[in-house]
Protein backbone atom coordinates (compact mmCIF):
# COMPACT_ATOMS: atom_id res chain seq x y z
CA UNK A 1 0.00 0.00 0.00
CA UNK A 2 2.65 2.29 0.84
CA UNK A 3 4.64 1.90 -2.82
CA UNK A 4 1.11 2.40 -4.37
CA UNK A 5 0.68 5.97 -1.89
CA UNK A 6 4.60 6.86 -3.37
CA UNK A 7 3.09 6.12 -6.92
CA UNK A 8 0.04 7.88 -6.85
CA UNK A 9 2.06 11.06 -5.22
CA UNK A 10 4.89 10.68 -8.21
CA UNK A 11 2.33 10.89 -10.56
CA UNK A 12 0.64 13.76 -9.40
CA UNK A 13 3.88 15.84 -9.25
CA UNK A 14 4.75 14.71 -13.24
CA UNK A 15 1.00 15.83 -13.80
CA UNK A 16 1.88 18.99 -11.28
CA UNK A 17 4.44 20.13 -13.42
CA UNK A 18 3.57 19.38 -16.84
CA UNK A 19 0.03 20.88 -16.65
CA UNK A 20 1.55 24.11 -15.18
CA UNK A 21 4.56 24.01 -17.95
CA UNK A 22 1.54 23.84 -20.99
CA UNK A 23 -0.42 26.66 -19.17
CA UNK A 24 2.13 29.31 -18.85
CA UNK A 25 2.51 28.61 -22.34
CA UNK A 26 -0.87 29.03 -23.24
CA UNK A 27 -1.75 32.82 -24.53
CA UNK A 28 -3.77 34.66 -21.65
CA UNK A 29 -4.98 37.21 -24.25
CA UNK A 30 -6.25 33.91 -26.26
CA UNK A 31 -7.61 32.19 -24.27
CA UNK A 32 -10.17 33.57 -21.25
CA UNK A 33 -9.18 33.58 -17.62
CA UNK A 34 -11.43 31.16 -16.55
CA UNK A 35 -9.53 28.46 -18.18
CA UNK A 36 -6.55 29.00 -16.06
CA UNK A 37 -8.53 29.93 -13.06
CA UNK A 38 -10.86 26.35 -13.17
CA UNK A 39 -7.52 24.50 -14.08
CA UNK A 40 -5.86 25.82 -11.01
CA UNK A 41 -8.18 24.78 -8.62
CA UNK A 42 -7.82 21.59 -10.44
CA UNK A 43 -4.25 22.00 -9.61
CA UNK A 44 -4.79 22.34 -6.05
CA UNK A 45 -6.84 19.77 -5.29
CA UNK A 46 -4.29 17.10 -6.92
CA UNK A 47 -1.45 18.45 -4.85
CA UNK A 48 -3.63 18.44 -1.68
CA UNK A 49 -4.51 14.45 -2.51
CA UNK A 50 -0.40 14.20 -3.20
CA UNK A 51 0.12 15.78 0.49
CA UNK A 52 -2.22 13.09 1.94
CA UNK A 53 -0.05 10.71 0.13
CA UNK A 54 3.14 11.76 1.11
CA UNK A 55 1.98 12.13 5.11
CA UNK A 56 0.59 8.70 4.89
CA UNK A 57 3.93 7.51 3.73
CA UNK A 58 6.50 10.11 4.93
CA UNK A 59 8.97 7.80 6.34
CA UNK A 60 9.99 6.33 3.09
CA UNK A 61 11.08 9.88 1.50
CA UNK A 62 14.83 11.17 2.12
CA UNK A 63 13.39 14.38 3.18
CA UNK A 64 9.61 13.93 4.10
CA UNK A 65 9.14 17.07 5.48
CA UNK A 66 10.50 19.05 3.24
CA UNK A 67 8.20 17.29 0.76
CA UNK A 68 5.10 17.57 2.68
CA UNK A 69 5.83 21.03 2.48
CA UNK A 70 6.65 21.80 -0.90
CA UNK A 71 3.42 19.81 -2.14
CA UNK A 72 1.42 22.12 0.43
CA UNK A 73 3.17 24.57 -1.22
CA UNK A 74 1.76 23.92 -4.51
CA UNK A 75 -1.52 23.75 -3.64
CA UNK A 76 -1.55 27.19 -1.65
CA UNK A 77 0.13 28.58 -4.55
CA UNK A 78 -2.38 27.03 -7.23
CA UNK A 79 -5.39 28.46 -5.31
CA UNK A 80 -3.72 31.94 -4.79
CA UNK A 81 -2.73 31.79 -8.36
CA UNK A 82 -6.99 30.63 -9.35
CA UNK A 83 -8.22 33.57 -7.31
CA UNK A 84 -5.14 36.20 -9.52
CA UNK A 85 -7.16 34.87 -12.85
CA UNK A 86 -10.40 35.84 -11.26
CA UNK A 87 -9.70 39.17 -11.17
CA UNK A 88 -8.07 38.52 -14.48
CA UNK A 89 -4.27 39.48 -13.65
CA UNK A 90 -2.49 38.34 -16.42
CA UNK A 91 1.06 38.43 -15.60
CA UNK A 92 0.70 38.02 -12.38
CA UNK A 93 -1.20 34.95 -12.92
CA UNK A 94 0.90 33.66 -15.45
CA UNK A 95 3.96 34.17 -12.84
CA UNK A 96 1.58 31.80 -10.10
CA UNK A 97 1.54 29.19 -12.71
CA UNK A 98 5.62 29.41 -13.25
CA UNK A 99 5.78 28.88 -9.25
CA UNK A 100 3.28 26.03 -9.49
CA UNK A 101 5.82 24.69 -12.26
CA UNK A 102 8.92 25.12 -10.08
CA UNK A 103 7.31 23.55 -7.33
CA UNK A 104 6.13 20.41 -8.79
CA UNK A 105 9.27 19.99 -10.01
CA UNK A 106 11.00 20.23 -6.61
CA UNK A 107 8.42 18.27 -5.28
CA UNK A 108 9.31 15.66 -8.05
CA UNK A 109 13.14 15.98 -6.56
CA UNK A 110 12.40 15.32 -3.40
CA UNK A 111 10.59 12.63 -3.76
CA UNK A 112 13.11 10.61 -4.68
CA UNK A 113 13.72 7.64 -1.80
CA UNK A 114 17.43 7.86 -1.88
CA UNK A 115 20.03 10.31 -2.66
CA UNK A 116 21.57 9.67 -6.56
CA UNK A 117 24.13 10.56 -8.35
CA UNK A 118 25.76 11.07 -11.50
CA UNK A 119 24.40 9.29 -14.34
CA UNK A 120 21.20 7.79 -12.16
CA UNK A 121 20.43 11.83 -11.09
CA UNK A 122 20.59 12.41 -14.63
CA UNK A 123 18.21 9.44 -15.72
CA UNK A 124 16.14 10.05 -12.87
CA UNK A 125 15.48 13.56 -14.02
CA UNK A 126 14.80 13.25 -17.23
CA UNK A 127 12.08 10.54 -16.08
CA UNK A 128 9.98 13.27 -14.60
CA UNK A 129 10.47 15.98 -17.02
CA UNK A 130 9.63 13.74 -20.19
CA UNK A 131 6.73 12.21 -18.57
CA UNK A 132 5.12 15.12 -17.22
CA UNK A 133 5.75 17.13 -20.34
CA UNK A 134 3.71 14.25 -21.90
CA UNK A 135 1.14 13.87 -19.28
CA UNK A 136 0.47 17.66 -18.69
CA UNK A 137 0.49 18.10 -22.49
CA UNK A 138 -2.24 15.69 -23.06
CA UNK A 139 -4.08 16.75 -20.37
CA UNK A 140 -4.08 20.46 -20.62
CA UNK A 141 -4.39 19.97 -24.85
CA UNK A 142 -7.80 18.11 -23.91
CA UNK A 143 -8.73 20.59 -21.17
CA UNK A 144 -8.13 23.32 -23.46
CA UNK A 145 -10.49 21.45 -26.59
CA UNK A 146 -13.38 21.01 -24.31
CA UNK A 147 -13.22 24.56 -23.73
CA UNK A 148 -14.01 25.54 -26.92
CA UNK A 149 -17.33 23.76 -26.54
CA UNK A 150 -17.84 26.26 -23.66
CA UNK A 151 -15.86 29.96 -25.40
CA UNK A 152 -16.50 28.68 -29.28
CA UNK A 153 -15.06 31.60 -30.66
CA UNK A 154 -11.43 31.38 -29.31
CA UNK A 155 -9.08 30.88 -31.95
CA UNK A 156 -7.12 27.46 -32.80
CA UNK A 157 -3.35 28.51 -32.51
CA UNK A 158 -3.41 27.89 -28.39
CA UNK A 159 -4.33 24.12 -28.63
CA UNK A 160 -2.07 23.73 -31.64
CA UNK A 161 0.84 25.01 -29.78
CA UNK A 162 -0.11 22.29 -27.03
CA UNK A 163 -0.25 19.70 -29.34
CA UNK A 164 2.93 20.75 -31.10
CA UNK A 165 4.70 20.39 -27.06
CA UNK A 166 3.03 16.89 -26.69
CA UNK A 167 4.21 15.75 -30.26
CA UNK A 168 7.60 16.96 -28.68
CA UNK A 169 6.80 15.28 -25.45
CA UNK A 170 5.98 11.62 -27.00
CA UNK A 171 9.32 11.64 -29.28
CA UNK A 172 11.51 12.66 -26.37
CA UNK A 173 9.59 10.53 -24.02
CA UNK A 174 10.37 7.57 -26.37
CA UNK A 175 14.10 8.03 -26.90
CA UNK A 176 14.54 8.74 -23.23
CA UNK A 177 12.59 5.17 -22.91
CA UNK A 178 14.07 3.47 -25.38
CA UNK A 179 17.64 4.72 -23.63
CA UNK A 180 16.79 3.30 -20.36
CA UNK A 181 15.42 -0.09 -21.97
CA UNK A 182 18.67 -0.37 -23.85
CA UNK A 183 20.70 -0.15 -20.37
CA UNK A 184 18.41 -3.09 -18.42
CA UNK A 185 20.11 -6.62 -18.43
CA UNK A 186 18.02 -8.61 -20.83
CA UNK A 187 16.79 -11.43 -17.93
CA UNK A 188 13.32 -9.87 -17.88
CA UNK A 189 9.65 -12.01 -17.22
CA UNK A 190 7.58 -12.51 -19.83
CA UNK A 191 4.96 -10.72 -17.54
CA UNK A 192 7.14 -7.83 -17.11
CA UNK A 193 7.76 -8.01 -21.20
CA UNK A 194 3.86 -8.00 -21.70
CA UNK A 195 3.54 -4.83 -19.34
CA UNK A 196 6.53 -3.04 -21.51
CA UNK A 197 4.22 -3.86 -24.71
CA UNK A 198 1.22 -2.25 -23.07
CA UNK A 199 3.14 0.28 -21.80
CA UNK A 200 4.56 1.49 -25.43
CA UNK A 201 1.30 0.28 -27.09
CA UNK A 202 -1.00 2.95 -25.25
CA UNK A 203 1.68 5.40 -23.75
CA UNK A 204 3.77 6.63 -26.46
CA UNK A 205 2.72 5.35 -30.13
CA UNK A 206 -1.47 5.29 -29.13
CA UNK A 207 -0.68 9.00 -28.03
CA UNK A 208 1.47 9.88 -30.96
CA UNK A 209 -1.66 8.24 -33.16
CA UNK A 210 -4.01 10.77 -31.27
CA UNK A 211 -2.07 13.84 -31.48
CA UNK A 212 -1.55 13.51 -35.52
CA UNK A 213 -5.46 12.77 -35.28
CA UNK A 214 -6.38 15.39 -33.50
CA UNK A 215 -3.89 17.76 -35.39
CA UNK A 216 -5.72 17.02 -38.68
CA UNK A 217 -9.10 17.14 -37.56
CA UNK A 218 -8.19 20.58 -36.45
CA UNK A 219 -7.35 21.25 -40.23
CA UNK A 220 -11.56 20.64 -40.47
CA UNK A 221 -11.98 22.15 -38.30
CA UNK A 222 -13.82 20.26 -35.77
CA UNK A 223 -12.77 21.05 -32.34
CA UNK A 224 -15.56 18.61 -30.47
CA UNK A 225 -14.24 15.57 -32.35
CA UNK A 226 -10.73 16.90 -31.55
CA UNK A 227 -11.88 17.20 -27.91
CA UNK A 228 -12.85 13.65 -28.15
CA UNK A 229 -9.80 12.03 -29.69
CA UNK A 230 -7.64 13.97 -26.98
CA UNK A 231 -10.07 11.83 -24.46
CA UNK A 232 -8.87 8.68 -25.60
CA UNK A 233 -5.26 10.00 -25.78
CA UNK A 234 -5.29 11.39 -22.12
CA UNK A 235 -6.68 7.81 -20.96
CA UNK A 236 -3.60 6.33 -23.03
CA UNK A 237 -1.06 8.24 -21.63
CA UNK A 238 -2.53 7.61 -18.12
CA UNK A 239 -2.43 3.69 -18.60
CA UNK A 240 1.18 4.22 -20.41
CA UNK A 241 2.47 6.40 -17.37
CA UNK A 242 1.36 4.50 -14.59
CA UNK A 243 2.61 1.15 -16.26
CA UNK A 244 5.85 2.68 -16.84
CA UNK A 245 6.16 3.76 -12.63
CA UNK A 246 5.30 0.15 -12.07
CA UNK A 247 7.95 -1.45 -14.52
CA UNK A 248 10.46 1.46 -13.50
CA UNK A 249 10.22 0.28 -9.57
CA UNK A 250 11.26 -2.93 -10.40
CA UNK A 251 14.40 -1.64 -12.92
CA UNK A 252 17.27 -0.01 -12.76
CA UNK A 253 16.33 2.67 -15.76
CA UNK A 254 13.09 3.87 -16.63
CA UNK A 255 11.02 2.52 -19.45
Amino acid sequence: MTELWQILSEFIFRLTFGMATAMAITSGQQVSSGFFRVHLWVLMGLNTLAALAVFSSGEHYAAPAWLLGCTIAAAVVSYLGAVIWLYEQNALGKAAIILVAILGLACGGLSRTAAAGGFALAMDGGDFLTSGLLLGGVLTAMLLGHWYLNVPGMKLAPLQRLLLLLAVAVLLRAMFCLTGYCLIPTTQTTAWRLFLTLRWLSGLIGVGVMTAMTWQTLKIPNTQSATGILYAGVILAFIGELTSQLLTSESAFPV
